[in-house]
């Protein structure tokens, strides 16, 4: 018996209900989507504190993508211990640091130099965080299972990042921003709880599946060693990198190697590039509605398709096609993703607008059709980093998209700015379709 949602070969289509059947799994999908929308509560709070404290539009950007661009450093200085420490307890420091962050900013009255360096070296942090949490949701989820797992935690987080926008909002108008950061706070704390805690109950629950397996097929199975808690070893994570002179040296030595490999250089980049040119795009949202004079509150309905356009995209793909047609359809959901924005250069109205962006949010459906190939292409001992390197370059483009399309649409306008973004995502798909094609 085994106690993993899997495996699941070739063409086979699992289900949302086979994935969610894996207490480990649905135990850091929840504590997830909770973190994430403790995540947009802190971000959008601590944004709004320092425009109220400074005035300045600079402090209050810097403020909003100040957890996106340190993501990066921390993957390649620190990437390698999320697959050198037991991943349960980086989940559980991770969430326990956010909460610490959380607590000093909603308490102590400190400098905006000193607010923006704290939430920056907890993001120096979060590429541990995310890799050990990819690397033990990649153990526990074969096959079709493992592609569903991840389109369970997009939509998760599409839907997550909607309340926490919402949430921040309320929670700054009703209590302030200080006592909103309180509640951020409290949110993380009772993730790293739930981590801790329910491991007994996790365990127990899988101890007693094997129990039922063992009668029904009246077979004694040989021991069973890994069912610590959230799937974790009692021993040091596996990996070949001990001994090496220093958790830096392996992990830029670590991420050199990822990066020299060809298959796995382009499925990074397959998966950074088209998002980071439309996060261009949806750093433009806000100036666009105000220069088309759009009623009050209406950037924030376009802001929203986007991530409703995820949720519709990855449920579809996600439940409706078979992984072989998954991957099929990267090169034409990559195009999905970028062709809407172009017609923002004809500077539409509203709800033209929010068609466009829920179909180029839907486009982002296309990563599911590259998460087998990508989990295929990484080493065994080095999966963990390359989950972390994944995202932390992911956040980063993303933070470095607004600023360049930005200065664009100070030239061209900003539907203008919107069409270039989205035509660059709909070209990367070209670029896709020749390596895949090659033999």
């Amino acid at each position: 018996m085994t106690t993993t949602a899997g495996p699941v070969q070739g063409d086979h289509r699992a289900t949302y209900r086979e994935v969610l059947a894996e207490p480990r799994f649905r135990l850091l999908f929840t504590t997830r989507t909770v973190a994430i929308t403790a995540d947009s509560l802190r971000i959008t709070t601590f944004s709004v504190l320092v425009f109220t404290a400074t005035g300045s539009a600079l402090f209050s950007a810097l403020a909003f993508g100040i957890s996106f661009l340190p993501q990066l450093f921390g993957s390649l200085l620190l990437g390698s211990l999320a697959d050198r420490l037991p991943p349960r307890a980086l989940i559980v420091g991770g969430y326990a640091l956010e909460c610490a962050a959380a607590v000093l900013l909603a308490l102590v009255r400190m400098p905006i130099a000193a607010s923006l360096a704290v939430v920056a070296l907890i993001a120096l942090a979060t590429p541990l965080f995310s890799g050990a949490s990819s690397r033990l949701v990649a153990r526990w989820l074969k096959g079709d299972a493992y592609v569903l797992g991840r389109s369970l935690n997009n939509m998760a987080a599409s839907g997550a990042q909607l309340f926490g926008l919402a949430l921040g909002g309320a929670a700054v108008a009703v209590l302030g921003a200080h006592r909103a950061l309180a509640v951020s706070a409290a949110l993380y704390l009772g993730c790293a709880l739930a981590v801790r805690l329910r491991r007994r109950d996790v365990r127990e629950e899988l101890r007693r599946r094997l129990h039922r397996e063992v009668q029904h097929l009246g077979d004694v199975p040989p021991p069973v060693r890994h069912l610590e808690g959230v799937g974790v070893v009692a021993g040091p994570a596996s990996g070949g990198t001990h001994g090496d002179g220093g958790a830096v040296r392996a992990s830029l030595r670590g991420a050199g190697l990822l990066l020299r490999a060809r298959t796995v250089r382009r499925l990074m980049l397959a998966q950074w590039l088209p998002s980071a040119f439309v996060a261009g795009a949806e750093g433009l949202i806000v100036a666009y509605a105000g220069g088309r004079h759009f009623a009050p509150g209406w950037y924030a309905v376009l802001m929203g398709c986007l991530p409703v356009g995820m949720l519709i995209g990855d449920l579809l793909v996600g439940r409706l096609l078979r992984p072989p047609t998954r991957e099929r359809l990267v090169v034409p959901l990559v195009v999905l993703m970028g062709l809407p924005l172009i017609g923002f250069a004809a500077e539409p109205g509203v709800g033209v607008s929010c068609a466009l962006l829920l179909l180029t949010g839907s486009g982002f459906a296309y990563g599911l059709g590259l998460q087998r190939p990508f989990l295929d292409a990484l080493p065994q001992d080095g999966q963990g980093q390359a989950f972390g390197l994944l995202g932390s370059g992911n956040m980063t483009l993303q933070g470095v998209g607004p600023a360049c399309f930005g200065s664009v649409a100070e030239g061209i306008g900003t539907g203008g700015a919107i069409a270039l973004a989205g035509g660059a995502a709909a070209l990367t798909a070209g670029w896709i379709l020749s390596w895949r094609q090659a033999p």
